[in-house]
């Protein structure tokens, strides 16, 4: 596929975060987009916003009639049923069509690509290397999975020799991507429903690192089975984060490189896993040539992403906060930084469980890591792409939760649910419409004070 040829491109999925991403980037380079989502969501309006045309009925005949014509490549992600009208429309007559993960691999081939996979961290380690590229002055586009605070977008287009894109493992999809520079930031199980078991996730992983383009670079974090460049925080690793002290809310650390150590580093992201991504963002741009001192400088002025992390009141007495969580190891992490950030305070977790599948894998270790919270407010399951698996429900997860302080919340009930939340840290965790919610949250809480 040439991408000079391509006259139109019409997304199948198009508020996805990934192919939003895609479909900015056609519409940027002067391609006509298009597209159709299940339903409007901030994301979409920000495409219409753009001049991009977006509709919510899987009906053929709304779709633009130049959508229709030779020259218009069908891009669609995984998620999309095989049986949904107009991509089966496309496929019977003929037209190009590809996977988001297709068109990515297309696009950066022939730049000099920065690729961060792992089963955890991706988006915000992605939006950190964004960050650490700009302000180095670098000509760089970006594909990011989650909307970055530092540029407000999940795409960024400041040239075109260099790119960052997240390398996804659902689906397989980064074994499209030939990258000159990569990462691998964890291996967990997750996505049994695509791999079977964690051996053939880690196998996958080794199948992606041995894609990296000749004399290209692998930084792995210190612990994992791969063969690489190691990072970690106190560990002996090649890229070290050593002497970590806290100051109001900010990590202050020597960071040690194999060429040498830089003192007294600032990064404002909460959370020891942030810390790791940060350090690794940090290798990784090193590699294009910017000057470490450069790049710890830009470490602490990075604001962060949404939905990771993200505080939506911080105040005396009583914080709100808003994470991506849907992973039991991620959910440790939040509250690992949480503790940390705010000791002593009582922390309230509102949690939608992703996935049928997801949820059955992974129900006692879901229950472990939600019973560290002092309260569980337990959401029903976001379905996502699944149909309904008998059993498996959020009355079964909050069996197996150890903490007797919990309970289940409609989300028709839980605004007013959570007037009572005024003082400690209350936070909602989940990767589905949970993140919806969160403005409205907010709102009342605001409102209440």
């Amino acid at each position: 596929m040439n991408v000079k040829d391509i006259h139109s491109v019409y997304f199948i999925g198009i508020g996805g975060i990934g192919m939003s991403a895609l479909a900015r980037y056609f519409h940027f380079i002067g391609k006509d987009v298009a597209g159709y989502d299940r339903t409007s969501t901030p994301i979409t309006d920000g495409l219409v916003e753009k001049g991009i045309a977006v509709h919510f009925e899987d009906n053929v005949e709304v779709i633009p009639e130049n959508f229709k014509q030779e020259g218009t490549l069908v891009v669609y992600t995984p998620a999309v049923p095989r049986s949904h009208s107009e991509l089966q429309f496309y496929k019977n007559n003929g037209f190009e069509i590809k996977k988001r993960s297709e068109v990515l691999g297309i696009i950066t081939k022939d730049t000099f690509c920065l690729a961060v996979a792992g089963t955890h961290g991706k988006t915000t380690t992605s939006c950190i290397l964004a960050h650490l590229l700009r302000e180095c002055g670098l000509p760089f586009t970006a594909f990011l999975g989650g909307v970055s605070e530092d540029f407000n977008s999940n795409f960024v287009l400041d040239g075109t020799e260099y790119s960052v894109v997240e390398a996804d493992e659902f689906d397989r999809s980064f074994l499209q991507l030939f990258p000159n520079v990569a990462c691998i930031t964890s291996m967990d199980a997750d996505h049994l429903d695509i791999y079977g078991t964690k051996e053939q996730l880690e196998d996958t992983f080794r199948a992606f690192a041995g894609q990296i383009k000749p004399g290209g670079t692998l930084f792995v974090r210190n612990g994992l089975p791969m063969e690489g460049i190691t990072y970690g925080i106190e560990d002996g690793s090649a890229y070290c984060i050593e002497n970590i002290k806290t100051e109001q809310g900010t990590y202050i650390f020597d960071l040690v490189t194999p060429s040498g150590r830089l003192a007294d580093v600032k990064f404002n992201k909460p959370g020891r896993h942030n810390l790791l991504n940060g350090l690794v963002a940090f290798a990784m741009a090193e590699q294009t040539g910017c000057s470490p001192q450069q790049l710890a400088k830009a470490l602490e002025s990075f604001k962060g992403v949404q939905r990771r992390f993200s505080y939506q009141i911080k105040e005396k007495g009583f914080a709100f906060i808003d994470d991506y969580a849907h992973h039991p190891t991620e959910i440790e992490a939040v509250h690992q930084a949480i503790r940390e950030m705010h000791p002593g305070e009582k922390v309230t977790a509102i949690f939608q469980p992703h996935l049928f599948s997801r949820t059955k894998d992974f129900v006692d270790d879901f229950a472990a890591s939600l019973s560290r919270f002092d309260e569980i407010l337990l959401m029903e399951i976001y379905p996502a792409r699944e149909e309904p698996v008998p059993g498996v429900n959020s009355t079964w997860l909050m069996e197996k939760i150890s903490n007797p302080n919990k309970r289940l919340v409609s989300k028709s009930d839980l605004i007013d649910e959570i007037k009572k939340y005024r003082t400690g840290v209350l936070v909602a965790i989940g990767a589905g419409d949970i993140g919806l919610e969160v403005s409205k949250i907010k709102k009342e809480l605001t409102y209440a004070s």
